[in-house]
């Protein structure tokens, strides 16, 4: 692929997703990274359709975000869904790598930074994924902290997750959402969840018990007019979670063979994500499937009950005007 000519547009926006966000009906992003690099073949394609059937079955516009042939896009078509599927050798693309794969006209996952940064753009207010990056052991030494943390910090969506993966330093990760100012909530829980598991041992300090209590919090956020994210944490269910004290012993195995391999930096999370599913004969995927299953629903429900509040974020709040900036994002 080449760079791309100067008419191409920035972010392009599907019209499905352009006109749902200017009606005000519920529209909720979801990332590319979970089936072009998170899942392996074929069931990452058959788990990306599953969850736009499942948010369409509710009335919901899906809007599933990823780099095609450069072009950062906001409501991939199935046929584009099925090529970034299928495809060797994609990028994983955070928030800074948008402008490289752009000019390179390349193909691309989108992570939650830049899914968050993109749906932002198109006025997307709700966002649900998996697991969101966070601060990885050691790096007080490192510095290795994910993006999304400093991103989520400065962009006002809803995301939806089952907490930080579990292979990542919960407690420091918590403090630097506490620093960025981003609101961690509970859903329906003060116990704040480790992705595979349902309790990663650590609190939180409020919990919503709806999609309406939660969908009052982004009103607020959005009338005071702050920059940060609302992080909504949704449990898995305790009967589908892998059970805690085997994953304490298995992620002890990874890090250990982590460290007799040399593995470090950004190879050590693919790799011990990988010794957990090798480790667990495949039953971490099923529950990767499961916590994002929830979080759809979940973050179906709570765009619902925004579009039903009438509010739509940032001027909006304040003025009464459209929120997002859709129709800057699909221009040239």
């Amino acid at each position: 692929m080449t760079g791309l000519p100067a008419s191409t547009p920035a972010i392009q926006v599907s019209e499905e997703v352009a006109q749902a966000v200017a009606d005000g009906r519920p529209v909720v992003a979801l990332e590319s990274t979970i089936f072009t690099h998170g899942l392996p073949r074929p069931r990452n394609l058959a788990v990306a359709l599953e969850a736009e059937r499942q948010l369409r079955g509710t009335g919901v516009v899906p809007a599933t975000i990823g780099v095609h042939a450069g072009v950062p896009t906001v409501g991939l078509s199935t046929e584009q869904i099925t090529e970034l599927a299928a495809a060797d050798g994609l990028d994983k693309v955070s928030l800074r790598d948008l402008p490289v794969v752009a000019a390179l006209g390349r193909h691309g996952g989108t992570t939650v930074a830049a899914t968050a940064f993109l749906a932002h753009r198109a006025g997307v207010r709700v966002f649900s994924t998996g697991g969101l990056g966070g601060v990885h052991f050691g790096a007080s030494e490192s510095f290795d902290e994910s993006a999304d943390m400093t991103t989520l910090a400065a962009t006002p969506v809803t995301v939806i997750s089952a907490g930080v993966k579990s292979i990542l330093d919960i407690r420091a990760t918590l403090e630097r959402f506490e620093t960025f100012n981003i609101p961690v909530i509970g859903y329906r829980t003060t116990r704040y969840p480790g992705f595979y598991v349902t309790d990663s041992g650590h609190e939180i300090n409020f919990a919503v018990q709806s999609a309406e209590e939660a969908a009052g919090v982004i009103d607020a956020r959005d009338r005071l007019d702050l920059p940060q994210a609302v992080l909504i944490a949704n449990p898995v269910d305790p009967a589908k979670q892998l059970p805690p004290e085997e994953l304490d012993g298995i992620l002890t195995r990874a890090w250990a063979e982590a460290e007799r391999q040399g593995i470090t930096g950004n190879a050590s999370t693919p790799f011990l994500l990988d010794h957990i599913q090798r480790d667990t004969h495949g039953r971490s995927l099923e529950v990767n499937v499961e916590v994002y299953r929830g979080n759809v629903r979940l973050g179906g429900e709570i765009a619902t009950a925004l579009a039903a509040s009438g509010v739509r974020g940032g001027e909006a709040a304040r003025t009464g005007g459209t929120g997002g900036s859709a129709a800057a994002s699909t221009g040239a």
